[in-house]
């Protein structure tokens, strides 16, 4: 394993919104695939690393492993306005992707039943697509972002009327 190149993984990391890594290597030297988890912190973020959907040439060649279904850290994750609406908020400085692809279905459409867990869009940040999860079952009201648009910190995303 190239140790600068695992360096570089971790300051990547360690400077963008997310807690953790999830990296399959496949074709190794053993022809067993090699796995590599790099994480921030303890804590659990509401974005999970690299959707599958990334093609392999977007990964410098590698296969990328989806991360399992985050819980919310800490605020913006999703807010009760007085309108009973839940608000998903960014959690991350990044570009609001509404699909996998471009040119696929987006992951949710105004009126569509969310499930928590759930996933609602991707943001990119630093080159690393983080798929953002719902934390609540209920149906889509409002998509605030229009797609390819970057986003800061806090911005609304979606409400979400609960069940």
């Amino acid at each position: 394993m190239d140790l600068d190149w695992l360096k570089g993984l971790i300051e990547l990391v360690e400077d963008s919104g997310v807690d953790g890594l999830d990296i399959e290597l496949v074709g190794s030297d053993t022809g067993d695939p090699t796995r590599v988890r790099i994480r921030k912190s303890p804590r659990l973020a509401a974005a999970a690393a690299v959707p599958a959907a990334v093609p392999a040439a977007a990964a410098g060649g590698l296969e990328v492993a989806p991360a399992p279904a985050a819980a919310p850290a800490s605020p913006p994750a999703e807010t009760a306005p007085a309108s009973g609406l839940f608000e998903v908020l960014s959690p991350m400085v990044g570009t609001f992707y509404r699909a996998p692809a471009a040119g696929a279905d987006p992951f949710v459409s105004v009126g569509d039943r969310v499930e928590a867990g759930q996933t609602l869009c991707i943001l990119e940040a630093m080159k690393l697509m983080n798929e953002l999860q719902s934390d609540v079952a209920g149906v889509v009201q409002e998509i605030a972002v229009e797609n390819a648009e970057p986003v800061e910190y806090g911005a609304l995303l979606f409400r979400i009327e609960p069940d």
